[in-house]
């Protein structure tokens, strides 16, 4: 697992504030260029506090996006709160999946520059899905991080891929039949599917449209020799039952629903489980 520099919480920062709870709450950030979300979780009480969304009317430079940030943490305050954990989400489409037994450390950019244009200064990590032998490839926001960093000291970052990866592989009534699911967040589409509890696939899609949206999805049942009248498609996300998206997939998949995850470990507050991203949710 990659991780932030280790570095202890910034002192000056967090001198002469009041917490609830101050060294029990856990904080998880994601960040793309389409746009940001956070969620505040109370450790003791098992509470989310609060949870923040912000979605760009374009898409950003990593630079813009720190500014947003900023912004937001300002509005919150939540930088100005002490955290026992922090992670931070990387959402972008430069990464690559690598079996953990064909893995070697050293040939990082070899793994990325046949899926994706990659910079000689770019700095390139990964995460190891646990339990699943899979290595996932990608080259996060530096700037973000560092930025992080500085507010905060010690975090943990992943890739978005990681965490639903991992999310969807352990939910227990998969079954054995091939299940496709489609996350939708902004203009991106994350794809996975999985097949008698293993990943079958995992892509990431920008669009622009609906027919964008069903070319991606209909492309990569093809490739894998799925039939559209039996293959289960579970969405979630940004996406909801009778919307243009939900619509133009009924009438290409019969076989399809809202995929509603259940958290039953947290416990909201003035606010539905169901506002915060999948990610974000399930890294707390």
């Amino acid at each position: 697992m990659v991780t932030g520099p280790l570095f202890m919480i910034n002192e000056e920062i967090n001198s002469g504030i009041e917490h609830i709870a101050s060294d029990y709450n856990k904080l998880s950030i994601q960040v793309s260029l389409s746009g940001l979300s956070f969620c505040v979780l109370d450790i003791i009480g098992n509470k989310i506090l609060t949870s923040e969304n912000k979605v760009f009317e374009k898409e950003l430079s990593p630079y813009e996006v720190q500014k947003q940030l900023k912004g937001l943490f300002e509005k919150s305050q939540v930088h100005k709160i002490a955290f026992s954990e922090i992670i931070v989400i990387h959402r972008n489409n430069l990464f690559s999946l690598v079996p953990k037994a064909l893995f070697d450390p050293k040939e990082l950019p070899n793994y990325l520059k046949f899926n994706t244009k990659i910079l000689a200064n770019d700095l390139i990590v990964y995460d190891e899905i646990e339990s699943h032998d899979m290595i996932m490839v990608y080259v996060p926001f530096v700037n973000i991080n560092n930025y992080i960093y500085d507010l905060f000291g010690e975090f943990e970052f992943k890739h978005n891929g990681t965490v639903l990866i991992q999310t969807l592989l352990n939910i227990q009534n998969n079954g054995n039949e091939p299940v496709c699911y489609v996350n939708v967040l902004e203009n991106q589409m994350d794809l996975t599917v999985v097949s008698q509890k293993k990943l079958v696939l995992y892509n990431s899609h920008s669009f622009l449209t609906k027919e964008d949206f069903i070319y991606y999805l209909l492309f990569t049942l093809e490739q894998l020799k799925l039939d559209p009248q039996t293959v289960k498609l579970k969405l979630f996300g940004s996406i909801e039952e009778g919307d243009n998206l939900y619509s133009i997939c009924y009438n290409y998949i019969k076989n399809i629903s809202i995929f509603i995850p259940t958290h039953t470990s947290y416990h909201s507050v003035d606010f539905a489980d169901d506002s915060i991203d999948f990610a974000v949710l399930n890294s707390l």
